[in-house]
């Protein structure tokens, strides 16, 4: 008898994903830098690097460090404007048979709200999500994601803009995730992503100054993968639209750990940057676990965790 194939499928905010790991922004380019080592649409989805209503140069080198770890970086956002990812690269990218999520930010509000209008009825994009760690240059710089109230007027203008779900990702650089995921999710987000990267910083000891210019960077990497699982953890438990956890993951264990602790999927990110291909082992790894434990659906197995252990 022929074993019936595990369904690793899962629909969020309205859209079916043929299975649950997807690329991290900021890790696989536009989608169209994995072509050369993966077909991607073997992908449940890839989520862009984060595109901006105007073109952005970034920061200056140094860009990227290595840890014991991760790897902190400093990108700066380069990208190259909404209107060329629209007219350039979604175009190729929509040849491939997988879920297109498009990462956006902005420096204000109006930036934010600008960048979603233009994906207003864009056929190819299934989701935006909302880069919240940015900073809110009209309050001394501070991100709109470490206030809940402000992430939450943030997201209820994008929502206006856009008719795309809207995924809003939390920074790790707060106190307590729970109000801040609890505040977007009354302002209608369609589900979260956590976490983005935790700050840190790199010092250079025989220069005696930072590594980067401007001083802090993001780390990532296995060495933030417990933080990313509790933070999920408290999410996942607090909220009744869909978590997608991020954070270190870099094999099949990892991504189901990130499923029992109540993500509905996974991104993966740093990973990458070792071997792009890593995205489909944890796919196939994920449904030998499937077979090897006769579980039909990750449903199943999704949010057994309780929130409270007695």
């Amino acid at each position: 008898m022929t074993r019936q194939v595990p369904d690793t499928a899962v629909e969020l905010f309205g859209v079916r994903f043929k299975n649950r790991v997807m690329g991290a922004s900021g890790t696989v380019g536009y989608g169209l830098e994995l072509l050369d080592y993966l077909d991607i649409s073997r992908l449940g989805a890839v989520v862009t690097k984060g595109v901006s209503a105007r073109p952005k140069l970034g920061n200056p080198p140094p860009r990227i460090v290595e840890t014991r770890c991760g790897v902190l970086n400093s990108i700066g956002l380069e990208n190259i404007g909404a209107d060329r990812f629209l007219g350039e690269v979604l175009p190729e990218l929509s040849k491939h048979d997988t879920n297109i999520i498009v990462n956006i930010f902005g420096e204000t509000m109006d930036d934010y709200q600008r960048v979603a209008s233009m994906f207003r009825g864009v056929t190819g994009v299934c989701a935006l999500e909302v880069n919240l760690s940015c900073p809110n240059v009209k309050k001394g710089s501070i991100a709109f994601g470490r206030d809940p109230k402000t992430a939450a007027r943030l997201i209820k203008k994008i929502k206006k803009a856009t008719d795309r779900p809207i995924i809003a990702k939390l920074t790790p650089n707060i106190t307590d995730i729970v109000p801040l995921a609890q505040s977007v999710q009354r302002a209608e987000a369609d589900g979260v992503s956590l976490i983005n990267t935790l700050i840190g910083i790199a010092i250079d000891v025989e220069n005696r100054r930072p590594l980067f210019q401007n001083i802090t960077a993001g780390l990532s990497g296995p060495a933030i993968k417990p933080v990313a699982l509790r933070m999920v953890w408290e999410a996942a438990s607090a909220l009744s639209i869909p978590v997608i956890g991020i954070g270190g993951i870099s094999s099949a264990s990892d991504a189901l750990e990130f499923i029992m602790a109540g993500a509905s999927a996974v991104q993966v990110g740093t990973a990458n940057f070792i071997d792009p291909k890593t995205m489909c082992y944890i796919i196939d790894g994920m449904e030998t676990y499937m077979e090897d434990h006769d579980i039909d659906t990750l449903d199943s197995i999704q949010g057994i965790i309780p929130r409270k252990i007695s």
